[in-house]
């Protein structure tokens, strides 16, 4: 059963290449590599459109929905206890930060709003 797993991986990373070469080829838009960084710093991109930071991509407006982005840290932090002790130190370090960074501009964001009420 371990082979066969092996050579569907190995496959799936040929087939891979194979497209991504293609495309690069016609010109066309290559997807970044999925790696752990990318990952993550994209939740962090979708909480901080959550809160309202950033113009979500899809409306060109700012629009806040704290429930989301609050889900979005929690999920975020979930990853940090669930890898706790597999992640080198730079990983380690950008899920702390980039937790840090989100979880204050939560509170200012809902400590703006409640002063403003």
């Amino acid at each position: 059963m371990d082979e066969k797993r092996k050579d569907i991986d190995e496959s799936w990373k040929e087939a891979v290449e194979k497209e991504k070469e293609g495309l690069k080829a016609q010109g066309k838009f290559v997807p970044p590599e999925a790696t752990f960084t990318f990952f993550i710093t994209t939740l962090a991109l979708q909480a901080s459109i959550s809160m309202g930071l950033m113009e979500n991509p899809a409306t060109n407006k700012k629009e806040e929905d704290p429930q989301q982005a609050r889900f979005l840290i929690d999920t975020i932090e979930m990853i940090k206890v669930k890898t706790a002790g597999n992640l080198s130190a730079e990983e380690n370090k950008l899920l702390e930060d980039i937790l840090y960074e989100l979880r204050m501009q939560y509170i200012s964001k809902n400590k703006n709003q409640g002063a403003a009420q």
